[in-house]
């Protein structure tokens, strides 16, 4: 596979036309329905919201799966919508099914992998053949993807990760099936790497910070080729995004704080019904206090309330509200309905989910943008980039692939 890329003229323009429309678009993904019971476009867009307001479940769910069919749908009351499709397609980078067979580790020596994340690494290997140069394995785990790097024709392979039991596993896997592959510890955010057998880094969905660690770690150690699939961009130790390329933060309008980054990564596609079930519940509750909170404080504010107790689930609606209340420091009164407000509750997530139905629309326009900011850092550092889709939706809706060779 020739590794090609746009012009660099190219990515920034489309990054800049994507900063744009999204800034243009800002009071529809901005505000968070969790807390703001009626955004502000509801009242400014009224056809709009009676529209979401009467969608069934089914049909709620099955535009939240097509994000293309939805714009469609919506462009009939917001017309800057009709370039949705143009501002996120990208080059698909899925290779074909024999490269595919190749490059997917078979179950049999899977050992540990769960089956899902064995697809995706052989899929995220098969898109950067032919592989020639020894690899280093960013945040690697166990180094399955190290193993079906190797195997796909990668001479070697160093893995770093922070676990101490991740790597005595993962050593154990390669030496147990003969692969070249040694897994080393290393916190990448406070170590230095040592890139010294290495020649290309890859990293499949290391999180923020990580695999923008990664970026600034190979261009400045200036490694000929760097592969990567980028996730939870929200995971970051600064308040606010901070756009890598130097185009990007002389251009850009776009303020994003780590709620709004987390947008970016807000679905459920791949997730088992169990999870959604359990998430859904548990929105329903959160909800339910947030409205018996606002009749207690007399504030019509949303109130954040920390992650919970797994426990919490087994012992009731009650239970977590007594919970909550004594994390915000509140008295409960000893007469509360908690049967209303668990109705209450109910009634808000339907209203929710058909509300953050407009602002999941923005999930990949957000998402390509981070994504575009990395591809011109590379640029200015002196590689060509290639950035596209290495997987279907299905498999995972985490799917871009940057991979830069330098120039």
């Amino acid at each position: 596979m020739t590794v090609v890329s746009n012009p660099a003229g190219d990515t920034f323009l489309h990054w800049q036309q994507l900063n744009d429309w999204l800034s243009g678009c800002e009071s529809l993904w901005r505000p968070s329905p969790f807390a703001e019971p009626l955004p502000g476009w509801t009242r400014r867009f009224p056809g709009l919201s009676h529209w979401v307001g009467i969608l069934c479940d089914e049909e709620l769910d099955d535009y939240d799966r097509h994000p293309d069919k939805l714009a469609e749908r919506l462009a009939d009351f917001l017309p800057e919508l009709d370039r949705y499709a143009s501002l996120v397609s990208l080059p698909t980078m899925i290779a074909p099914d024999d490269s595919l067979a190749r490059c997917t580790l078979a179950e049999t020596i899977a050992t540990d992998m769960p089956g899902r994340k064995r697809l995706q690494a052989g899929a995220f290997t098969a898109s950067l053949l032919p592989l020639r140069e020894p690899v280093l394995d960013w945040c690697c785990g166990k180094g399955h993807l190290s193993r079906a790097l190797v195997r796909a024709g990668a001479p070697r392979a160093s893995g770093l990760e922070w676990n101490g039991a991740l790597v005595a596993d993962g050593n154990r896997l390669a030496q147990r099936y003969g692969d070249p592959v040694r897994i080393e510890a290393c916190d990448v955010m406070s170590d230095s790497a040592d890139w010294n057998q290495a020649g290309h880094g890859v990293a499949l969905h290391a999180c923020g910070d990580l695999h923008r660690r990664l970026l600034t770690e190979a261009v400045a150690q200036g490694i000929d080729r760097v592969s990567f699939s980028p996730c939870c961009y929200h995971l970051t130790t600064s308040e606010e995004y901070q756009p890598l390329s130097a185009r990007a933060r002389n251009s850009s309008r776009l303020r994003l704080l780590k709620e709004e980054m987390r947008l970016a990564v807000r679905e459920t596609v791949t997730a088992p019904q169990g999870v959604r079930k359990q998430g859904n519940r548990a929105s329903h509750w959160r909800l339910g206090f947030d409205g018996l909170q606002r009749a207690v404080t007399g504030s019509d504010r949303y109130l954040p309330v920390p992650s919970h107790p797994t426990r919490l689930m087994k012992e009731g609606f009650e239970a977590f509200c007594h919970w909550a209340a004594e994390q915000k420091g509140l008295i409960i009164p000893p007469d509360t309905d908690f049967d209303h407000w668990l109705t209450h509750g109910a009634r808000r997530l339907a209203q929710l989910r058909r509300h953050e139905l407009v602002r999941h629309l923005f999930r990949r326009p957000l998402e390509v943008w981070f994504v575009l900011d990395y591809a011109l850092f590379l640029e200015e550092a002196g590689y060509r980039v290639r950035l596209g889709t290495f997987c279907h939706r299905s498999l995972t809706p985490r799917n871009l692939l940057l991979d830069a060779q330098r120039a």
